[in-house]
């Protein structure tokens, strides 16, 4: 039954607001012979009291107006039925069982299981919706032994980034009492499962844990039964504190690879290692020159394969030998196409290879013949996003998911014996999804370039510019926006809304020229790229400027603050979460230092200027009418951390010369991946529909049938 939401009218003040004081300071930073203001340096210092007491004011005002509306609570009932289906994740086989995900329906979490076959019944190893609840413990990842007799499992606490690492027997289910901690990074077993090797951090100061700038990461080796103040250093470089490292044997177990990622460098990756079965044991440095990025998709023997972008902005498959690591003596295995190479997997014995190609946003696969040189495409179910096709290189057998706006992920078996696959797992929608439509448009930006856009509505839908419409992307860090399937854009579809998702510069679409397209001192390309797809929605007639939300997270939060700033006459509403918003100040906190290689170097003096002319928080005008705005972030966010928000937030009430609201919700308990469990997540959606509903007046001009 589509979600009927009819005329009511919310009741709640449209007039000027009062906001909770926030009080300004005389903070003003000279950097490179300019004065820069920071009146709401304070927020920063997320647990002082001062702070404190201003976000639950915040939250009250808040609750105040969200709370009032009436379409909150029909709206959160049809995202809970639309989200009470069975859901299972890919499985992955090792040894003689497969590992997988699995939510029944409105499970607060998923449960970890494994069964000997693919039809036997499932056997739960992790159940988090048994844990403390007051403690907001979510599975926060897994990594099976080869022989799958044991499982490390991990922790985070109030959606931290942080985890705890804990063994299991997968037999028994008995906890094997090893705990390993302080790391933000995934763990790997050796070959005769008697340890792990992990990266972390050093522990932070009391009270630091979120904010504390994280460098200086090192790998560890943790052996099974002993405390973790006795692992081993495996690797460390304190001469490079912004390397981000970690490491995992090689399938054959002789060598430890050691991966690298200069977080100064844009799209940058190092590879070194270790012949364990030398005595010497020592780190050869096979990638060090960070000119490139280098993805190890498996070896044969001294030959390894890697994905790179070195001379090829659409990836390509190398191989290296290491007994001659010389770059004349580097081979091409495949190369670069009209297509950008996403992944590729080495499978079937090592004797073939999965290419996942992507261009435009859609997704297409090959499979290559590592013996023949044969190539030929794997059917897919239509034009969509694809992903997975892993497994170890001896597997006969991989996994993967077809997903798109209208079309719910199906997992498939792919049998590389028989060459065909079979869907092992389709979801039951309680919706017709008939009744809309998908499709791919093109306009043009402000410089002539074409750009990509995704647009999802009621099928039927009439062009008159009435219709509510959410254009949300992310342009950075070369992540593509593919077509995917979400209950909540049905949900917005069934209140009578568009979807709109534009593939801007500084994304992966077009490979890493269109990403470099939009980084450092490109990034206002992206802005203005956001802006135009606006343009062309309100141009076409599926909305207008009063009816248009724009809304993003984390980069794609800051590039909805950034696009506000520059056009707030263009936007209805505004919907930033957890953007980066002082780009003077990020690199100063826990992971920030990573992504000064897209947003550029306030430490540098031409990249500050850049860095100046579009951050979020300084580029507040005062004297003008925003349109209503809702910034969210949550209070264990260690990766942005909260105080953009409230720095923004202040300002930006401070700033406001119209009536139309300004608010933020903190949510509580959680971190950056958002709400910690199911019905938060449904809580935090329904709400900021029903903020939509309210200041776009959704409402106003639609009669309820059934009155």
């Amino acid at each position: 039954m589509p979600l009927i939401l009819s005329l009511l009218v919310v009741l709640v003040s449209k007039g000027a607001w009062s906001y909770p004081p926030a009080p300004v300071c005389d903070q003003v930073d000279e950097i490179f012979g300019v004065r820069v203001a920071d009146p709401y340096r304070w927020l920063e210092d997320v647990d002082s009291d001062e702070t404190l007491e201003w976000v639950a004011a915040q939250n009250a005002l808040w609750r105040g107006f969200v709370e009032a509306i009436p379409v909150l609570e029909p709206i959160r009932d049809r995202l809970e039925v639309l989200q009470d289906f069975q859901r299972y994740s890919m499985p992955h086989r090792e040894g003689d069982l497969y590992f997988f995900y699995v939510n029944e329906g409105l499970q607060e979490h998923y449960l970890y299981c494994c069964r000997e076959t693919l039809d036997a019944e499932p056997r739960v190893l992790i159940d988090p919706n048994g844990f403390p609840r007051e403690r907001a413990l979510a599975l926060a990842g897994t990594s099976v032994t080869d022989d799958g007799s044991l499982l490390a499992w991990a922790t985070s606490e109030s959606g931290s980034d942080w985890t705890t690492w804990y063994v299991m027997d997968v037999e028994t289910r008995a906890d094997l009492g090893d705990t390993i901690r302080w790391s933000k990074g995934w763990v790997a077993w050796n070959g005769d499962n008697t340890g792990l090797y992990y990266s972390r951090y050093d522990e932070p100061e009391p009270g630091q844990e979120y904010i504390e700038l994280n460098e200086l990461e090192r790998v560890f080796f943790h052996r099974l039964g002993t405390d973790q103040s006795l692992d081993s250093l495996v690797y460390e470089r304190p001469d490079r504190p912004e390397w981000m490292v970690g490491a995992s044997e090689s399938e054959d177990h002789r060598y430890l690879l050691i991966w690298v990622w200069d977080s100064s460098q844009v799209h940058r990756s190092g590879l070194f290692y270790v012949d364990l079965e030398s005595e010497e044991r020592q780190v050869v440095e096979l990638l060090c020159d960070f000119d490139a990025f280098y993805s190890c998709v498996g070896n044969a023997g001294e030959v390894f394969y890697f994905v790179t972008d070195m001379d090829a902005p659409h990836n390509r498959i190398i191989s290296i030998d290491i007994a001659h690591p010389e770059r004349e003596s580097w081979l091409e295995i495949v190369p670069e196409s009209d297509r950008v190479l996403e992944s590729a997997s080495l499978l079937n014995g090592s004797r073939s290879m999965v290419l996942q190609y992507t261009w435009e946003g859609y997704s297409t696969v090959e499979l290559l013949d590592l013996e023949t040189g044969a190539r030929r495409e794997l059917g897919l179910p239509g034009r969509g996003s694809v992903w997975g096709f892993g497994g170890r290189q001896e597997d006969t057998e991989t996994f993967y998911t077809f997903t798109s706006f209208l079309h719910p992920g199906e997992i498939y078996r792919y049998d590389f014996g028989t060459g065909e696959s079979t869907m092992l797992w389709a979801p039951d929608i309680d919706a017709d999804l008939s009744v809309y439509e998908e499709k791919q448009v093109f306009y043009e930006s402000f410089d002539g370039t074409m750009v990509p856009m995704f647009l999802v509505y009621p099928r039927g839908m009439q062009l008159d510019g009435s219709n509510p419409a959410i254009l949300t992307g992310y342009g950075g860090f070369r992540v593509s926006m593919g077509p995917w399937f979400s209950t909540s854009m049905l949900v917005w579809m069934e209140m009578g809304g568009v979807y709109a998702i534009p593939c801007i510069r500084g994304g992966g679409e077009y490979g890493e020229e269109w990403h470099l397209a939009g980084i450092r001192e490109n990034r206002p390309v992206v802005y203005r790229d956001f802006i135009a797809a606006a343009e062309y929605l309100i141009d076409e007639g599926y909305t207008s400027a009063p009816r248009l939300a724009i809304s993003g997270g984390s980069n794609g939060g800051t590039l909805v603050a950034a696009c506000l700033n520059m056009r707030p006459d263009l936007f209805g509403a505004a919907c930033p979460a957890m953007g980066v918003m002082d780009l003077l100040r990020f690199h100063l906190f826990t992971v920030g230092r990573a992504w000064v290689s897209e947003y550029g170097d306030a430490d540098d003096p031409d990249e500050f200027r850049a860095l100046l002319g579009y951050s979020p928080y300084h580029n507040i005008a005062d004297g003008i009418e925003y349109p209503p705005v809702l910034v969210t972030t949550a209070d264990h966010d260690d990766r942005v951390v909260p105080g953009h928000s409230f720095k923004y937030a202040a300002r930006l009430q401070a700033a406001q010369a119209g009536d139309a609201p300004i608010l933020i919700a903190v949510h509580p308990r959680a971190g950056h991946g958002g709400a910690v469990g199911l019905s938060a997540s449904l809580d935090r959606t329904a709400e900021r529909f029903a903020f939509l509903w309210e200041v776009l007046e959704m409402g106003e001009e639609r009669e309820d049938p059934d009155a």
